[in-house]
């Protein structure tokens, strides 16, 4: 709409300055010929737009001249430029109206601080997504967008069901570079990895959200739940020191570690850790070599020892089988 061309052409002058028409054209995406007419409807608007032609000419606003859109501080406009940097957004197709947001910030502010804010924003970086993991292809992720911010029913398939479910989209969640859709349905509230359904089509029908329902508190108490419900396995293991400094790298836990008490063999320590299943344990456990004893339960303990001695057997005679 040319009303938001207009209003995009006087942020990129209030913000940036002096531009070329080229400039202005190649940021606005439109042709050179446009942004004159657009510049000649700013001015007819009550805008005083300066053109000077030749070599270090362009198009600028008149000295002094700012357009108050915006009552914000320079502090404010910091914090909000910092942790405005696409991210998850640019996913659900709002990375051009966060754009057009971090320049209505930096057009709100005086020339002088215009510059500092822009410059402190750009000194951090938030970065959302897990290590070595790639974001995860959510490809009805557009459909759930326009249910969410349009309160319209869908129709939900999982991978792992056959049957479809009408659900009411609450909202979204982006954690670690992973999509979660929490929904309402006959089942009550619960949240959904969004990459695990199958098809989603938007429905005509609306409906009407629960008064006291908040996104983020139910994250947080989802979340909370959850995790509780793993790690219910409880390991008693001996470590060794080296392997007690490397349960954060291994393991990737931070805090179990402050939990150690000595043992009565000099260098090592004891200590109790939770997994899923004996399995899970056993891998684990399999990467500490012989830094790591467990103690119990018996059946973890014996899980291990039999997969250490088909792992020997397996390097002692390369290429054989097994016994």
């Amino acid at each position: 709409m040319r009303a938001d061309r207009l209003l995009s052409l006087l942020l990129c002058l209030q913000s940036r300055g002096q531009l070329t028409a080229r400039q202005l054209a190649e940021e606005l995406e439109v042709s050179v010929r446009t942004v004159y007419r657009d510049l000649e409807a700013l001015g007819a608007a009550g805008v005083p737009v300066v053109a000077s032609g030749g070599p270090g000419g362009g198009c600028r606003l008149l000295d002094g001249w700012r357009s108050p859109l915006l009552g914000i501080s320079a502090e404010e406009a910091t914090a909000l430029l910092a942790v405005s940097s696409g991210g998850p957004l640019e996913r659900i197709a709002l990375g051009d109206a966060l754009a057009q947001a971090r320049l209505k910030l930096l057009a709100s502010l005086p020339a002088a601080g215009r510059e500092h804010a822009n410059t402190a924003a750009s000194r951090f970086h938030i970065d959302t997504q897990a290590w070595f993991k790639p974001p995860e292809p959510v490809p009805h992720l557009a459909v759930l967008v326009d249910a969410v911010r349009r309160d319209r029913r869908l129709r939900l398939t999982h991978a792992s069901r056959s049957v479809a479910r009408v659900v009411d989209p609450l909202g979204l969640v982006a954690k670690a570079g992973v999509w979660y859709l929490v929904v309402r349905s006959s089942r009550g509230i619960r949240a959904h990895r969004a990459s695990r359904i199958a098809a989603a089509d938007l429905l005509a029908e609306g409906f009407t959200r629960p008064a006291d329902f908040v996104l983020a508190d139910y994250w947080a108490h989802w979340t909370a739940e959850f995790e509780a419900s793993l790690d219910r396995l409880p390991v008693t293991v001996r470590l060794t020191s080296d392997a007690l400094a490397a349960l954060p790298e291994v393991l990737g836990d931070t805090s179990s570690g402050a939990r150690a008490t000595p043992d009565p063999e000099d260098g090592w320590h004891r200590l109790v850790l939770r997994f899923d299943s004996p399995r899970a344990a056993c891998r684990r456990l399999l990467a500490f070599g012989p830094d790591a004893e467990i103690l119990e339960p018996a059946e973890v303990r014996e899980e291990l020892a039999e997969t250490a001695r088909r792992t020997a057997a397996r390097y002692r005679e390369p290429g054989g089988s097994v016994p």
